[in-house]
């Protein structure tokens, strides 16, 4: 399995103005169309473009060095025009149960975080799509110092791909969740250009039915993205039975409100047979009452719906904690008496910040100190 570099705590990013070296271009920030025309304009054939694609995606490389089927000519070329990657690993945490959370430097200094997850079989990952996030989620680390930019196409292809380089060469990436840090439909040409690549055959061949997206509920993008016709899973966050408790949780439902939420996700469903998930974060006498899951039960009523409910992960410095032992057993049985499909998340890697956000601000805390 590569060695991809690993930056130590104090360590700075390249800088961004002012280097001795012009930037070189991030490969993965190239389209096909662009790569294929830097190699024409150097004399070499189309299909070159798709061995270095091959190499990328599937056979792991992280350098020109290791595309040992390349002229030597051309991997010195290409070295010395792209990089593979651009960004560097700040810190990556493992947990007790195989859980592997990376804090990716980027090259302007931003810093994001992105999940390997294995369960039995599965290989999932978690990818972020903003550095920080704008929703205002007031139980979420990710949000709590705003949001800086979007990431490009081949930041979010880099993290999946660093991720994938931590799995033995006998194992593949299954499953992606678009519910990092960030908003992913704040993001979509950028989030959908990565997915374009991720359910490629000639890339990480990924089923579109085994990648979600995550969203607090834009409806404008979920019809953009029903518009785009790839049946992807829509994962809604909901966290509320009701407009007055949501826009306390999710300020951004000010301005939006779950009537439309809901529309625009029924609609989604419509238009791409994919079952819709709604996600519910359990906040300990908070949303986690008899009444809240009554409300919302009659809220789901006559939808094909996954209600995916997961006990909050306390963030330092934040209010809220766990639901008791006693408040989550009675809030999963009176959704499952009235015929609510349930899932109660197992929650992975609590004790390395596993929750978006987390790593990031515990990590600047240190540096601060």
């Amino acid at each position: 399995m590569p060695s991809l570099p690993v930056l130590s705590q104090n360590q700075s990013a390249p800088e961004e103005e002012g280097s001795a070296q012009p930037r070189k271009r991030h490969l993965l920030d190239t389209s096909d169309e662009a790569l294929a025309e830097w190699l024409a304009e150097r004399g070499y054939p189309a299909f070159r473009a798709k061995q270095i694609r091959r190499w990328l995606y599937t056979g792991r490389a992280d350098s020109f060095d290791t595309m040992s089927d390349l002229p030597a000519k051309l991997r010195l070329e290409l070295a010395e025009a792209f990089d593979v990657f651009n960004a560097s690993e700040a810190h990556v945490s493992t947990s007790r149960d195989g859980t592997e959370k990376i804090l990716v430097r980027l090259i302007d200094g931003g810093e994001v975080e992105c999940v390997l997850l294995r369960d039995g079989d599965r290989r999932s990952i978690c990818v972020s799509s903003q550095v920080g996030c704008a929703m205002g989620c007031v139980f979420c680390a990710s949000g709590l110092d705003g949001v800086d930019r979007n990431l490009t196409r081949g930041e979010i292809l880099e993290q999946m791909l660093r991720l994938q380089h931590r799995l033995p060469e006998s194992e593949r990436l299954s499953h992606i969740v678009m519910m990092g840090m960030g908003e992913p439909l704040a993001n979509l040409p950028g989030v959908l250009a990565a997915l374009d690549v991720a359910r490629n055959p000639e890339g990480l061949g990924i089923s579109p039915r085994r990648i979600t997206i995550s969203t607090v509920g834009l409806p404008p993008a979920i019809e953009k993205l029903a518009a785009g016709g790839v049946p992807y899973n829509l994962a809604v966050s909901l966290h509320a039975p009701n407009d007055e408790l949501r826009s306390e949780l999710v300020p951004v439902n000010k301005k939006i409100g779950i009537e439309p939420v809901l529309t625009a996700a029924d609609r989604y469903f419509a238009s791409s047979g994919r079952r819709l998930t709604f996600e519910y974060v359990l906040l300990g006498g908070i949303n986690d009452s008899e009444a809240c899951a009554h409300e919302l039960t009659r809220l789901l009523r006559g939808r094909s719906v996954m209600m995916n409910v997961i006990p909050y992960n306390p963030v330092e410095g934040l209010p809220y904690v766990t639901p008791n032992k006693e408040s989550i057993a009675r809030f999963r049985q009176i959704l499952e008496t009235a015929g609510v499909n349930v899932m109660f998340r197992q929650r992975k890697g609590d004790e390395i910040d596993a929750a978006c956000g987390q790593l990031r601000r515990h990590r600047g805390k240190q540096k601060a100190s």
